[in-house]
């Protein structure tokens, strides 16, 4: 028996490391997939439309349209187009009475960003669509890399790399910087060996006709960027697509988001179960391992947890009771800390508790349509 509880510790930690460490070292060793990237030049931007959703943005919204000015100038065709979804601080006033430069389209009340998307989208008239988000800010050049990432007619999309600012706030926002360095590594070499599996919504971009139809209930940047890989072309990374987003810095915050997005994520993931089963072979083998086996790393380090218990147990009862007092102090410690190693190893733990308590939601049927912007951002 105490073979059994220490194989499936072992196992436990192998399956909550392997997504972050084993599998990016296995792509690191495969052979590469180069495209052929025309000139870096946008032009004037009229083949361009880009897209954000708001609720609520009125502080974010002065750098947000001071950029969109900046792109504006350099690309003057470039659409811009904002859905508000019922904001009751005048975001959208501010955008109709200070950007004559973005159309605005007003939602009416709470209905979520996937049904803002869908009616922008179809607003929209670029050749290439542009997805970002209200507090998220683009490099000048980003749409002249975008255009020579599509001069390749196998790419379908393009994710851009997203530069978190503020990590040194607090811990939160420290691992919060630390993980999502960590997921533009595994995107890299995702890109360079086919296709990225789903883009953030902060930055990325499709080809217009590759627009698929979806419920208001999934998470619309994966379901629309992976639409790209299930018509069988590549969704690539470019790393000269920069864009710029604050991190969050409260512990609570960050809680909640995950919670929600992971719910989102779960619900989006079998929803889009028929397309699935269409993959490859090689990108049914990179989803599952960057996608599936993460949404569940809280349950396998609770398991591991238990398992560790069971077998300090037969080993000896008293080794049991200390392993469980340290735990129980560890976890106690970390949560009531704020800053150091010991609060950054917290933040880990909670955002995978956070990620199975949000897949476990969805797993009963509950669904998030709206959102509301982080107050610690």
């Amino acid at each position: 028996m105490l073979v059994i509880f220490l194989t499936v510790m072992a196992a436990c930690v192998i399956a909550v490391i392997y997504p972050y460490l084993g599998y990016p070292l296995i792509l690191a060793g495969l052979p590469k997939k180069s495209i052929r990237r025309g000139r870096a030049d946008a032009g004037d931007g009229g083949k361009f439309s880009l897209l954000f959703c708001a609720y609520n943005e009125a502080t974010s919204l002065p750098s947000k349209l001071e950029n969109i000015k900046k792109l504006k100038e350099k690309h003057p065709l470039l659409e811009v187009l904002a859905f508000d979804d019922g904001s009751s601080d005048g975001t959208a006033d501010i955008i109709e009475g200070e950007a004559g430069f973005v159309r605005l389209v007003r939602g009416g009340g709470r209905n979520g960003k996937a049904h803002g998307m869908k009616l922008l989208a179809a607003a929209a008239g670029g050749e290439y669509l542009v997805f970002t988000d209200a507090n998220v800010l683009l490099d000048i050049n980003a749409f002249d890399h975008l255009a020579a990432c599509f001069a390749d007619k196998n790419v379908g999309g393009v994710c851009g790399a997203l530069r978190y600012l503020g990590a040194d706030s607090s811990s939160t926002a420290a691992v919060g910087g630390l993980y999502w360095r960590l997921e533009e590594k595994i995107k890299d070499f995702e890109s360079a060996t086919g296709s990225v599996m789903g883009a953030d919504g902060s930055i990325f971009s499709i080809r217009r006709e590759l627009y698929p139809e979806f419920p208001d209930t999934v998470l619309d940047d994966f379901t629309v960027s992976m639409e790209v890989v299930f018509r069988g072309l590549r969704l690539i990374k470019s790393n000269d697509v920069i864009a710029y987003e604050k991190l969050v810095s409260a512990r609570s915050d960050e809680f909640s988001r995950k919670v929600r997005i992971a719910a989102r994520a779960y619900h989006t993931h079998a929803t889009l179960a028929p397309k699935r089963a269409g993959l490859a072979a090689f990108d049914k083998f990179k989803y599952g391992s960057h996608k599936t086996i993460r949404w569940f790393g809280g349950a396998f380090l609770m398991l591991g947890c238990v398992a560790a218990l069971l077998a300090a147990f037969l080993i000896d009862p008293l080794l049991c009771v200390i392993l469980a007092t340290v735990l129980v102090a560890v976890v106690t410690l970390g949560l009531r800390s704020a800053s150091g190693l010991l609060s950054s190893l917290t933040e880990i733990v909670l955002a995978m508790v956070a990620t199975v308590i949000g897949v476990g939601r969805a797993a009963r049927g509950q669904t998030f349509a709206v959102w509301n912007p982080a107050k610690s951002r």
